[in-house]
């Protein structure tokens, strides 16, 4: 416990102070990229007697920290009928009544991720369900997530339910639910995957959407047309990863291997491990691929976002060769959980990825060795944030081509982080565009 403790930086030993002893005070844990909000959460975790559980806002974010879905577990699905229809379906549903009486902390990962009416929605169905007149029904929420980053996708809602403004994120803290939690603002400052101080800079300019001098001159320095074939390419676009990916598999002269994925469990859930889970249906590989890791090894080995080359395929292990050492990789499960915790579906491949190219939403929470960007025509507040963030230094950072348009940040997330509670005081439905850019 001694040993666990002292890796924790100073404000992160400080926010695990409050998170234990203000034991009914909801919270939100925040901060950049790379500040360690997962790892302290995780050290809480262990620290802690109580039963939590922990509720991603996408499915593969579920997958990846063994947790459930929020959607699931507040009985939402699709909301189709919009938030009403989905609040009087829940007041039926039994097993979600037995489901929120019985639990009094709930942490929430990728907060940012989910849009206001979700989080509306949630909150009203358990607020009821408890016959608890107070926020989430007495529940304790920690919520966690940067919302200086991805913005939450969401579909423009029918003009029946409301609609949203035009141009306008359907951020959560925009909502009822946010308003009343009363959240203690707990801010992860020291950033854990890189001491490059210059590169720091450069990043939080990045971050509020400040195209500042020094930005201008790392973004202009680092751009180059050409760079070693094995540095990970990222990409805007799926349609633009996969043909990279494809293409460099394709040129390598040696023999292909395929290996299938294993799906067990109840069938119902196999599509939502084929669309979420990080593995993909049919894993094709050759030797001198290079390669992704796509979990975190429980002995500190690598992380989601190692990247090597195959040096070996063989029926059960796959060996890689990364910058520091030779792994040999074998086959990992990768669970579903139901609405109530219960693992109900698994896949089971090699948790490795084509590294060729990436797309800048799928890397998000990983840590890349080297990255070469596309930061042209972006479309999202806080996309060249979280591109150029999964590196540990900036000179393991390359630009293929970038434009001044790229470099945003959301207006409502500054005033938000600059402490103004203008935002929150907005009325509830605001307009915006969905646009389906197939990432």
């Amino acid at each position: 416990m001694g040993t666990e403790k002292a890796k924790l930086t100073l404000d992160q030993e400080q926010a695990l102070y409050h998170l234990n002893h203000q034991e009914r005070r909801n919270i939100f844990l925040t901060g950049g990229a790379g500040t360690g909000k997962s790892f302290l959460i995780q050290h809480f975790l262990r620290s802690t007697t109580e039963k939590i559980p922990v509720l991603a806002s996408t499915g593969a974010a579920a997958i990846l920290i063994g947790g459930r879905t929020f959607h699931s577990f507040f009985g939402l699905g699709l909301m189709q009928g919009g938030p009403q229809l989905t609040f009087e379906k829940a007041l039926t549903n039994k097993r979600l009544k037995k489901r929120l009486k019985s639990v009094s902390t709930l942490i929430i990962d990728e907060v940012s991720m989910l849009s206001h009416e979700t989080l509306d929605c949630a909150e009203a169905i358990a607020r009821a369900l408890r016959t608890v007149d107070m926020p989430w029904g007495g529940i304790r929420i920690i919520a966690i997530g940067d919302f200086a980053q991805l913005p939450p996708v969401s579909r423009a809602m029918p003009e029946e339910f409301g609609g949203y403004r035009a141009n306008t994120k359907p951020w959560a803290f925009l909502g009822e639910a946010w308003a009343s939690s009363g959240f203690k603002r707990l801010i992860l400052e020291e950033v854990m995957r890189t001491g490059d101080q210059d590169f720091l800079k450069v990043l939080e300019d990045l971050r509020w959407g400040n195209l500042s001098v020094r930005l201008k001159h790392f973004l202009e320095n680092q751009t180059c047309e050409y760079v070693d074939e094995d540095v990970t390419h990222l990409f805007p676009r799926r349609n633009q990863t996969d043909k990279y990916n494809l293409g460099r598999l394709a040129d390598l002269s040696s023999e292909s291997r395929k290996y299938e994925t294993i799906y067990s469990g109840e069938s119902r859930y196999f599509d939502q491990l084929k669309r979420d889970a990080p593995v993909s249906e049919v894993l094709e590989l050759k030797k001198g691929a290079h390669v992704m890791i796509r979990v975190n090894d429980p002995r500190q080995r690598y992380v989601n976002g190692t990247t090597g080359t195959v040096v070996a395929l063989k029926d059960d292990v796959i060996t890689v060769d990364t910058a520091n050492r030779r792994i040999d990789i074998e086959p990992f499960v990768f669970g579903v959980q139901d609405a109530d915790g219960n693992e109900v579906a698994f896949a089971k491949n090699f948790p490795l990825s084509l590294a060729y190219a990436s797309t800048i939403h799928k890397i998000q929470g990983a840590t890349l060795d080297r990255l070469h960007v596309d930061l042209a025509s972006l479309w999202e507040p806080g996309q060249a944030y979280v591109a150029l963030s999964r590196a540990r230094r900036g000179k393991d950072v390359t630009i293929m081509r970038w434009s001044p348009s790229s470099i945003r940040s959301d207006e409502m997330v500054k005033e938000f982080y600059s402490g103004s509670d203008k935002v929150t005081k907005k009325e509830n439905l605001y307009e915006t565009e969905f646009q389906d850019q197939s990432i």
